[in-house]
């Protein structure tokens, strides 16, 4: 019982006053703002509208979006936690990203677009046919958000409430989930844009202050170098180390902790794989994922996904500064605790006894910052918290409405494919808690750890499937406006699916058929009059008005209110628009030069910390 004991969380939270709670009172009624004018001006009710944002949005909240959704709680808990473990190295995973995000927007993204497509696999089935390969993306991709994204970043943020607030971890999980899932059933990508919009102010916001805070107390940026490599554990200096057979290299920072470029055998992140296996598995994630993918796919036009991307790479800069570094500070301030040795030790502070460098982060928070903008670093989890995960749910929830449930039920109509897109976030939230004891015992206790090893192993097929899609023409005769060098083609296009799209209308006109015949017959015999009714009662305009509010709720139409199906011409003329990539010759110039520039100043920091 005893032991038991020592693994609790912290017996008083942290973030208790007056100032953290107002803070954060105010920080979710500015989100709940935001979603619900997003939710009022934006169209929920069709497949387009929902999952595609109607392909209206500017740069700027695609940009804010892309960053946002990709920096999640499990980079302020993992980047710090491998920084305070590992030094700055673990940074290259995010500059390496400021020149594959550019690869999206100018060679991925025009294909994405002149193919028609919302979802990735949808692309596959166009440009290599059947329904194999797309299926088995659909459902790869879905296995790959739970056990790699949702229950990482439910954990990370489960974390940071543990030490804030001193509540058990599954019950910040689910506390967590019921803001989460509620705002991401409701809202579309429009609405969790423009809330991402919100989240990305208050994410950099929020760490720029604590990354201040951080940097006093050591003494500024050169007090970093100077004090890192001797933040130690008290414990090595008693029989610990010897008696719990713990070697040296467990509690001494690396020596190449200052480098970015390290040895290309000996060290934990050698620069060939830094290089060109992380590229491998970035092109993956940036060019080929569907969460960022389908937000560069909402842009009102291609410049404007370009812009987006350079905002989202300028902002990929940032977490170096705001999250590796003070990852190192807080092991400087607390070595006892972030750089722990001890089994039992470990498990008391963290819960863990394979190391607590994962509370790097958190314990900086709850330990430096004063009243009210403890509230704020909160706020700041929370928003990348839900940002990330509201982003995940919507695109799952996408793959899985279009790419698989489409294809058992293609004759379900929007309100079905919306109302299933809403249950399986549901079901997809359920695996991931599920999975999260895994994910807290995994690689050593260094969260970003665990997220690379899982996906460099599923990354580089898909990467090189997508590569030889875009890229090479030889792979099939399939090619105009689904490869990049021939995006403007004008030619006649027949889809490879479009033989069996007609079979599966062909079995939906014999199956209505049969329904109708069997109704005839049901009339024959005098049993038709309560079907009329069961009709009449569905078909009546008038709702309920709790329903009604649902229904506005989730952005369902009803009755009256259900729009008519569009004419082949409207159609034609939707798909036109959505395929368009023409760009203004003087803003395609002013996104190339920024795009040069940002390149530039990315060399110069690489070499700055080679």
């Amino acid at each position: 019982m005893e032991q038991e004991s020592l693994i609790t969380t912290p017996e008083t939270p942290s973030i208790s006053n007056a100032a953290d709670i107002s803070v954060i009172c105010l920080y979710f009624l500015a989100v709940i703002g935001v979603g619900l004018w997003s939710m009022c001006r934006t169209n929920r009710s069709t497949v387009g509208g929902y999952f595609l944002a109607g392909r209206n949005m500017a740069w700027w909240p695609i940009g804010a979006s892309l960053f946002a959704s990709n920096i999640g709680s499990g980079h302020f808990v993992g980047l710090a936690g491998t920084g305070a473990a590992n030094g700055l190295a673990v940074a290259g995973f995010e500059w390496n990203a400021l020149f594959i995000v550019l690869l999206l927007g100018w060679l991925f993204v025009p294909v994405y677009l002149t193919a028609g497509v919302i979802t990735m696999p949808q692309y596959l089935k166009k440009r290599f046919g059947g329904q194999r390969i797309r299926l088995y993306l659909s459902v790869l991709s879905l296995f790959m958000y739970i056990f790699t994204k949702i229950s990482v970043d439910m954990f990370s943020g489960a974390v940071f409430i543990q030490q804030a607030l001193g509540w058990n971890i599954y019950v910040a999980v689910i506390a967590l989930l019921i803001i989460t899932t509620i705002y991401t059933m409701t809202g579309g990508l429009a609405a969790l844009m423009y809330t991402d919009t919100v989240q990305t102010f208050v994410m950099v916001s929020g760490a720029f202050i604590l990354m201040g805070f951080a940097f006093n107390e050591v003494g500024g940026y050169e007090g970093v170098f100077d004090k890192y490599m001797g933040a130690l554990p008290s414990r090595t200096l008693s029989p610990a180390p010897a008696l719990y057979n713990i070697s040296a290299s467990c509690y001494l920072p690396r020596e190449d902790s200052f480098h970015m470029i390290r040895d290309a055998v000996t060290s934990d992140l050698p620069w060939p794989a830094v290089i060109v296996g992380l590229s491998i598995n970035s092109l993956w994630y940036w060019c080929s994922d569907q969460v960022i993918v389908q937000r560069c796919l909402a842009g009102k036009n291609l410049t404007h996904v370009k812009a987006g991307c350079i905002l989202c790479g300028y902002l990929k800069l940032l977490p170096m500064f705001l999250m590796v570094m003070p990852g190192m500070i807080s092991r400087i301030l607390y070595p006892d605790e972030v750089a722990c040795i001890v089994p039992e030790e470990c498990r008391r502070i963290c819960g863990t006894e394979v190391g607590c460098s994962n509370i790097a982060y958190p314990k900086l928070v709850v330990s430096l910052m004063p009243s009210g903008l403890r509230g704020l670093m909160l706020a700041v989890m929370l928003a990348a918290l839900m940002s990330s995960l509201a982003s995940i749910f919507n695109s799952s929830s996408t793959l899985f409405t279009m790419d698989i449930y489409n294809r058992l039920r293609p004759q379900a109509n929007d309100k079905e494919l919306l109302i299933v897109g809403r249950v399986w976030i549901l079901l997809i939230v359920g695996v991931s808690i599920a999975w999260i004891p895994v994910v807290q015992a995994a690689q050593g206790g260094q969260l970003f750890d665990y997220i690379q090893s899982i996906s460099s192993y599923l990354a580089p097929p898909i990467a090189a499937i997508f590569l030889l899609g875009v890229f090479v023409k030889r792979v099939n005769e399939q090619l105009h406006r689904l490869v990049f060098s021939l995006r403007h083609s004008k030619e006649e296009r027949v889809d490879l699916d479009t033989e069996e799209e007609e079979m599966e209308k062909q079995r939906e006109a014999a199956r209505q058929q049969r329904q109708e015949e069997a109704e005839v017959a049901a009339a024959k015999n005098g049993r038709l009059e309560n079907t009329l009714e069961a009709e009449d009662l569905k078909a009546a305009p008038s709702y309920g008005w709790l329903s009604q509010c649902v229904s506005w709720f989730c952005g369902i139409r009803t009755g009256s209110q259900e729009q008519p199906e569009p004419s082949p011409e409207e159609k034609a003329e939707e798909l036109r628009r959505l395929t368009d990539i023409a760009e203004h010759p003087t803003w395609r110039r002013v996104v190339n030069i920024n795009a040069v520039v940002m390149m530039a100043l990315a060399v110069f920091l690489w070499g700055y910390y080679a």
